[in-house]
């Protein structure tokens, strides 16, 4: 097929016409080939002219975006942005959507190419056009962020075109999700590189995107993780000026992680901590610093890991035999030389989650004043007051009868007021460190009766309580409420499980031990 510069060609079997243009010395390597080519869907001659001149127009707009320093784009923009892709797409396939399954399949497709990681082979292409049109010269995480938002938009379209295939006409509920796209004023109008002014350093970028997330509600563990991962990775390119820091140092540190062992057990890192600790706490910190003004760039974006799912041998929950070997040496436990509340938490807590299946920090970090008694029944109080709750949202949970009859409410009243199983640190009164030794001691307690290394020491009885619960035809509503689940619905989030509810659901929980 032979193509003239000036001018639409035709292609000579297919009759259908093309644009084809060098690309300049200058935007060779950001457009990343010598020749632009694309078709300009027509057989007439005078339709390809006109289209011939659009696109000669366009790509000649993109270059001398190009030519400029790359700008960085709002999450509003890029949505905009892919929603003017979207609004096209529908148009142009609604009249003759054909089949419904073809549909179904592109949507799954986009699912799992966005789970694969392989987005820039499936969208990339795409994602240059959309620039192209717009004349628009991006840096690499606008791009990255673009190319996801366009296979979330594309999956959309996909699922309203199948409805239209069906016969179904009716507006797209979330295309109104969509912002007005309006394109940048210049390429060069300061968004493209933040005035940074001094150097900033890597720790200075995690505490100011702490003092904004701990406003927002993030929980103090995952300060400490991003922070783990943000020290781990100075320690590995040895420095700790944020502007040095390249995608292909980023990459450079996962590699590492993959061969590095966990100190705690000598095993190697888990891909899932790496995925969803390391690289996830430098991508939250990055982006924030990106978005904030701090850095021109996100060095951490795309850079993932796939983690497969692990073969399941066992449930996560403690069979019948492993629960009783812990209750039971809670039972029989002497203190010796353990210091007090260690002892009480050894004794009393399994207990408390094999009836509440609650959090064991949730429960170790339970204080006197959060136990009471509402007229013939006991109920505990687990309130972000008392230290961390994952939903940060306080709940009260009746006790089982047979906690009372094994004597909890009697212990407490021997305990002064403050935390039963823990002592805060003298100097700041925090609870944090002083409860994550209580969750250890106890996971080394339990793990002494339960050696599957499937389960976990602490969480198992949170699935088991589920169990028991679903065993026992307790209403689904009323035991995500006791354990702190969220509703599973729009509709179970209305009302409260109130008091009575719970005592019906601990009159039919079965006796443990």
């Amino acid at each position: 097929m032979v193509l003239q510069m000036s001018r639409p060609s035709r292609h000579p079997k297919t009759g259908v016409y093309w644009f084809r243009k060098a690309v300049p010395a200058d935007v060779r390597s950001l457009v990343g080939k010598r020749e632009i080519t694309r078709t300009l869907r027509t057989k007439d001659p005078n339709e390809a002219r006109i289209r011939h001149a659009e696109v000669a127009a366009e790509i000649d707009r993109h270059w001398k975006a190009l030519r400029s320093p790359a700008i960085t784009l709002s999450h509003k923009e890029v949505v905009a942005l892919a929603g003017t892709w979207y609004a096209e797409f529908v148009k142009d396939m609604s009249d003759f959507p054909g089949p419904p399954d073809v549909w179904h399949h592109m949507a799954r497709v986009e699912r799992e190419v966005r789970e694969s990681g392989k987005l820039e082979q499936w969208s990339g292409s795409s994602v240059d056009q959309l620039l192209a049109r717009e004349g628009l010269h991006v840096d690499a995480d606008t791009r990255a962020r673009l190319m996801e938002q366009l296979s979330t938009a594309h999956e959309q379209a996909a699922e309203h075109l199948k409805r239209n295939a069906e016969g179904d006409y009716s507006p797209d509920p979330k295309a109104g999700r969509f912002p007005a796209w309006a394109a940048p004023a210049s390429p060069t109008d300061g968004r493209e590189k933040p005035d940074m002014g001094k150097k900033i350093t890597l720790s200075a970028l995690l505490e100011g995107w702490w003092r904004e997330a701990e406003r927002t509600g993030r929980k103090q563990s995952t300060y400490d993780s991003f922070s783990h991962a943000i020290k781990s990775l100075i320690k590995f390119i040895g420095h700790d000026d944020a502007d040095r820091v390249t995608p292909d140092n980023v990459i450079a540190f996962k590699d590492h992680l993959l061969s590095s062992v966990n100190p705690k057990n000598g095993k190697p890192l888990s891909t899932q901590t790496i995925k969803n600790s390391y690289l996830a706490g430098l991508n939250v910190v990055f982006k924030w610093a990106l978005a904030n003004r701090k850095l021109a760039t996100n060095p951490a974006v795309g850079v993932t890991l796939k983690v497969t799912k692990k073969a399941v041998t066992r449930s996560k929950g403690f069979t019948d035999k492993e629960a009783s070997a812990i209750l039971q040496a809670c039972d029989a436990l002497m203190r010796g030389q353990e210091k007090p509340k260690t002892f009480a938490a050894k004794r009393w807590v399994p207990w408390l989650c094999a009836y509440t299946g609650a959090r064991v920090g949730e429960l170790a970090q339970l204080r006197k004043e959060d136990v009471r008694q509402e007229g013939e029944h006991w109920v505990i109080r687990i309130t972000p007051d008392a230290g961390t709750v994952k939903t940060s949202q306080a709940r009260d949970v009746v006790l089982h009868a047979h906690l009372i009859e094994k004597g909890f409410p009697t212990f407490v009243a021997t305990c002064p007021p403050g935390p039963l199983f823990l002592t805060p640190a003298k100097a700041t009164g925090d609870i944090l460190g002083p409860l994550g030794g209580v969750k250890n001691r106890l996971a080394e307690f339990a793990r002494q009766y339960v050696t599957d290394m499937e389960v976990k020491p602490n969480h198992g009885w949170r699935h088991r309580f589920k169990t028991l619960a679903r065993n026992a035809d307790i209403d689904q509503s009323v035991r995500d409420a006791i354990q702190g689940h969220g509703p599973s619905s729009v509709a179970d989030s209305y009302g409260n499980v109130a008091i009575e509810a719970m005592v019906k659901a601990m009159a039919k929980f079965p006796r443990q031990g």
